[in-house]
């Protein structure tokens, strides 16, 4: 009993202790970083070297475009679409031929995944970073001519133009699909089809699931962006396409 006092003295030392370290009210307020924020000179001298060069190398004309290209022109296509969707194919098969030796068959993409515009004239790496600014790597869906199917079906139920190549459709009176054809081919359902896309849509994003489906996926390790850039500095001009792919009754 001689020690009770001294127990019950560091209990309450203890549980005294406990209630000052319990958080009973959390405060915050939003600090919106922005041009007004000041800045410090010292950051400022550091950080300005870097930014001159890489503002330099955005900059740098690579190409030209002979005109706008932006998805928000087309019912079913846009030129931007159509151009970038080529321009994948173009790229990634002699990567996927040399690691699989096959080729290609389709291109599918997402118009969401295009962020900006192609402007008329000079067009930089800049550009490249505005219209796809995504960290999305090209990838080889092997598919079946079922999931063929699927696509173009989901693609009129999105009312989206969404970039394809290599495949064209029919949309029937009743928002079906008919004439479904792969490189002029009409589709065979039980056909192994390799369509390149990126790595977000092979994982069923923008709903496409039917990706999902696939019975193999093969990473090329090229990004979508790297071919754009890529491309702009191997031609003088951009070659577009206006390939009649989607029609409707």
């Amino acid at each position: 009993m001689k020690h009770f006092g001294l127990i019950l003295t560091l209990l309450a030392i203890n549980f005294g202790s406990s209630a000052q370290d319990v958080v009973t009210i959390i405060e915050g307020k939003q600090i919106n970083v922005n041009d007004k924020s000041a800045t410090k000179e010292e950051f400022e001298t550091l950080i300005t070297p870097f930014r001159a060069k890489i503002n330099k190398d955005l900059d740098q004309t690579l190409a030209v475009c002979p005109e706008t290209l932006d998805k928000t022109k087309g019912q079913f296509q846009s030129n931007i679409g159509d151009f970038l969707a080529k321009l994948v194919i173009d790229r990634g098969n002699p990567v996927f031929k040399e690691r699989e030796k096959k080729d290609i068959d389709i291109c599918i993409l997402n118009h969401g995944g295009i962020r900006a515009m192609i402007p008329q004239g000079s067009v930089s790496a800049r550009n490249a970073f505005e219209v796809l600014p995504f960290e999305n790597f090209a990838v080889v869906v092997e598919l079946k001519g079922e999931q063929i199917v699927e696509f173009a079906n989901y693609f009129i139920a999105e009312k989206k133009p969404h970039p394809i190549y290599g495949l064209t459709f029919t949309i029937t009176a009743d928002k079906k699909a008919k004439d479904i054809k792969v490189k002029g081919e009409p589709v065979d359902l039980a056909k192994t089809y390799y369509v390149v896309t990126n790595d977000y849509l092979a994982n069923g994003g923008d709903k496409m699931e039917f990706f999902t489906k696939g019975t193999k996926v093969v990473s090329l390790d090229y990004k979508l962006r790297n071919m754009l850039i890529d491309y702009m500095k191997d031609v003088d001009t951009l070659q577009l396409t206006n390939e009649v792919k989607i029609t409707q009754e």
